[in-house]
């Protein structure tokens, strides 16, 4: 059975008619993911969350361990995932409480391990579509009916963290066409994509970051008002999803490193493909 992972809060399973199945306590060769996977069923279909930052909200987004959450849901059987992401908006048509299906990306970050392919196995993957058309339509549909006010296009700038922009860098964003602002889908995205996951991002926006003259600066308080409000969203948002998803179809996105690996992998030896296993195994 096709698993679909969610990465977000640890408030998002907790919703009606989910039935939690296991807690499942996984090693990556990169160390342990933030959390145990929650392995659950909704609507028909297994689903496994994970909450990036920890259950308690522990971990700092410059800090969270990528390379192990994206590595354990791939160990975990997910083929597609669903990023939840509070960002701030960059734009006045995109007001708090808005959802923005996230089509493009833009890396600011710095000194996160952003590649399973270290060498001596080396892969180069496309990120020109960075996340899955096919799984952002599904999501789109469940949050027309659903009636969330919600953009089906949008650029995420990736910043660094954990502080939140100066006013300069926002007007900078702004001036570069970006929409959306946050600190951790880079270089989950790019980790997705090297081990041949669908990856949809659902952009929550919780505050205008510091450029709106208008309202006030970003504050913890402000943000997590409105965060509460769109989590109660999003739980709907999901169990629509699930309702209305039929099974997956073969997609690009998992057929990636088909063309993307630039080794002979039947000449490495063990400890060469022991961190990168899971990803390259059928082509063994």
């Amino acid at each position: 059975m096709q698993r679909i992972g969610i990465i977000g809060g640890s408030g998002l399973y907790q919703m009606e008619g989910i039935e939690v199945l296991d807690e499942l306590d996984i090693d990556t060769p990169y160390g342990k993911p933030s959390a145990s996977l929650t392995l659950a069923r909704i609507h028909g279909h297994e689903v496994v969350f994970l909450p990036r930052h920890g259950k308690n909200h522990t971990i700092a987004p410059h800090k969270i361990n990528y390379r192990a959450n994206i590595y354990a849901m791939k160990l975990a059987g997910v083929s597609e995932i669903i990023s939840i992401s509070a960002v701030g908006s960059l734009r006045e048509n995109i007001t708090p409480g808005d959802f923005v299906l996230v089509d493009q990306f833009v890396d600011r970050t710095h000194e996160r391990a952003a590649t399973f392919f270290d060498g001596p196995v080396v892969a180069h993957v496309s990120m020109a579509n960075p996340t899955c058309d096919s799984l952002r339509h599904s999501l789109q549909q469940a949050c027309q009916q659903q009636t969330i006010t919600t953009h089906s296009h949008g650029t995420y700038l990736a910043m660094q963290g954990p502080q939140f922009s100066t006013r300069a860098e926002s007007e900078l964003y702004r001036s570069w066409g970006m929409d959306v602002i946050g600190m951790t889908n880079m270089p989950e995205a790019k980790l997705a994509r090297e081990a041949e996951i669908c990856y949809a991002t659902v952009a929550m926006c919780t505050d205008y970051d510091c450029w709106h003259e208008e309202e006030e600066n970003v504050s913890v308080t402000s943000i997590l008002e409105v965060m509460h409000s769109n989590v109660a969203k999003a739980q709907k948002m999901l169990q629509t999803f699930f309702s209305l998803r039929q099974r997956a179809k073969a997609c690009d996105c998992q057929n990636v490193l088909e063309h993307g690996i630039f080794a002979d992998l039947k000449a490495q030896d063990d400890e060469s493909l022991r961190p990168i296993y899971a990803l390259v195994k059928r082509f063994l």
